[in-house]
């Protein structure tokens, strides 16, 4: 939409005796900007993107500061721009998504494994991990859930290597003849 702006008045009125609200750009902007980002802010869902989107309405106002003769309505000038900006954005976005015939299937997951299966297996597991003494159930934990080496692990519980060896080994025993993992298997 266009406003149409008598320019035979401002003419005959002179450069000399007329006064600007704004004396120059950086004043205008200084003034309004955080009003024109609330605008900005309504036509873009990410705050980043209307920050963008300001700064390039303001770069097209200072291009045209010297054609625009009625400073008073710089603000519609503004916003025109962000709108007719915000809308070329939009025209120009790439859409990921396609029409089809046939939805396509997800890849299996690796192992191929139902994700419920794989959690009740998980929760069989740590059920079996409980059920073995405080000892064995720590040197288990520390080798196979925190990743730790059996020197590392003798030396967190303060035992010997070949302590957490055969302890280790004895768990893993355990665990190997317990009921619910042997239907796992």
């Amino acid at each position: 939409m266009t406003t149409l702006v008598c320019t035979s008045a401002s003419k005959a009125a002179g450069p000399a005796t007329q006064t600007l609200p704004y004396p120059s750009f950086a004043s205008y902007v200084k003034a309004r900007q955080p009003v024109l980002l609330r605008t900005a802010r309504s036509l873009t869902a990410n705050p980043s993107d209307a920050e963008d989107l300001l700064q390039t309405a303001l770069t097209k106002t200072y291009v045209a500061w010297e054609r625009i003769e009625d400073h008073r309505a710089l603000d519609g000038y503004v916003r025109r721009a962000l709108l007719n900006t915000r809308t070329s954005q939009w025209r120009k976005r790439k859409v990921d998504e396609f029409a089809t015939d046939e939805i396509p299937e997800p890849d299996p997951a690796p192992g191929g494994d139902d994700p419920a299966e794989q959690q009740a297996l998980h929760d069989a597991m740590w059920r079996a991990i409980s059920k073995l003494p405080a000892r064995q159930r720590a040197m288990v934990v520390l080798r196979y859930y925190e990743d730790l080496s059996e020197v590392q692990t003798a030396e967190v519980l303060g035992v010997s290597v070949g302590t957490v060896k055969s302890a280790v080994s004895r768990a893993l025993g355990k665990l190997r003849e317990d009921p619910e993992l042997v239907l796992a298997r």
